[in-house]
């Protein structure tokens, strides 16, 4: 009988693609993470072919790929449980006094520009119109983000973790934008890669207006989300062919919102200009990653592309305040009971396309309807619990007869 050879099936290839959306969009983005990796069988979320993250996803994606599981996120960023490294949100708000400092010094300079330029052609322009060149001294962005490149340098570098992208046992790009030239900028791609993930991240997250742009080798870089809110064709480019994307900015709708009993009439135009903004970047963004999706189909035919985000009509997330820790584990457990119901409703469309790639949805988890994100974090940790405690009182016990020993010695002796 001639043995017929064993076929090798090749390992799947499967990247993960994070959206942007700022602090509160990185914590929707663990939630949503954390309730696929439990429902999603034939997945380690820390063994992907190739990670790619813009904004906060980039935070996320990077801590995924120096080998952090999604409980440990939970824990640490929501929970606010680390122990080595605490995490607080006030290192993306620290105000960018440098940046303002400069502006200021350059006042004098630009009021005697106006003037000089008034006297020596008054007919040109109004000295009300002349002045205008004291918008040059508005500062380029409210916040200095450098409080986060600290933190994620000193994270990186402890627990056997690495801030060096070549480092990595496994692929991952941060993507920025050049502010001058409007290019892309891929950061852990040949020639980039010797940035540090931290300052990677720091020029990634830089909102445009809200932090002051990232000097990088040269370079001014703020949010990649200004050339795309998802980049899965980096992943796709790397060679993975199935991308689970995850994006936790989009624009509320708010009749649906009314109507959904999550928002009350006339709360978004009243709430003042942040959330307005707020509101028509996420337009702006939501738009173009819809085309993006959409050339996916065409530009990469064989291959496959999962998106999870959330429901127009929530304003629980719009609204939410990043500083409040209650708030951070509401959007967090928001996020994780959305996605495990999206994925339930959505399961007999997706579950062929993930079967191709080698993952299986396990339906008994998603239809738990008791299940938390707290109940299945410390429900899974409780056996570990219950051993280290069996352990202790044992070590009590064998200490216990130790001292009664050495007590009878004693007495014996004297």
């Amino acid at each position: 009988m001639t043995a017929r050879p064993t076929r090798i099936r090749p390992k799947p290839r499967i990247g993960l693609a994070l959206g942007g959306g700022g602090p509160l969009g990185g914590i929707y983005e663990i939630g949503a993470l954390r309730a696929l990796d439990e429902a999603l069988e034939g997945l380690d979320f820390n063994d992907l072919e190739v990670y790619v993250g813009v904004n906060s996803g980039s935070f996320v994606a990077a801590n995924l790929a120096n080998q952090l599981t999604t409980a440990q996120l939970c824990r640490i960023f929501v929970r606010h449980e680390a122990e080595a490294h605490p995490f607080h949100p006030e290192v993306f708000y620290r105000p960018a006094f440098r940046e303002f400092g400069r502006r200021l010094l350059a006042t004098p300079w630009l009021i005697t520009t106006a003037l000089r330029r008034f006297i020596r052609n008054p007919y040109d322009q109004s000295l009300l119109e002349g002045l205008t060149i004291l918008a040059q001294a508005a500062p380029s962005g409210l916040f200095d983000n450098a409080g986060l490149e600290e933190y994620l340098a000193q994270a990186f570098t402890t627990s056997g973790r690495t801030n060096d992208f070549r480092e990595l046992s496994h692929r991952l790009f941060v993507i920025a934008a050049d502010v001058e030239t409007t290019e892309a900028v891929c950061f852990g791609a040949p020639g980039l890669d010797h940035v540090p993930i931290s300052k990677a991240i720091q020029a990634s997250m830089a909102s445009p207006g809200l932090y002051v742009p990232v000097a990088v080798d040269g370079r001014y870089c703020v949010d990649g989300t200004f050339r795309k809110g998802l980049h899965a064709s980096v992943a796709f480019d790397q060679g993975a062919d199935l991308v689970l994307a995850v994006n936790p900015q989009v624009p509320i709708d708010a009749r649906a919102a009314e109507l959904a009993g999550t928002m009350i009439p006339g709360e978004l135009t009243g709430s003042g200009m942040p959330n307005l903004l707020s509101q028509m970047y996420r337009t702006m963004v939501y738009s173009r990653m819809q085309n993006g999706i959409a050339q996916y189909a065409k530009d990469y035919p064989d291959k496959d592309i999962v998106l999870f985000e959330p429901t127009r009509d929530d304003a629980k997330l719009f609204f939410s305040n990043v500083f409040s820790f209650q708030s951070r584990r509401m959007v967090c457990e928001h996020a994780y009971q959305m996605t495990r119901r999206d994925l339930l409703n959505r399961a007999d469309d997706i579950e062929p396309v993930l079967a191709r790639h080698g993952v299986r949805i396990n339906r008994r988890i998603l239809e738990d309807s008791e299940r938390t994100i707290s109940t299945a974090l410390y429900g899974e940790m409780l056996p570990l619990y219950v051993a280290r405690h069996r352990r202790k009182r044992a070590e009590r016990g064998i200490l216990g007869r130790r001292l009664d020993d050495v007590a009878e010695l004693l007495q014996r002796t004297l």
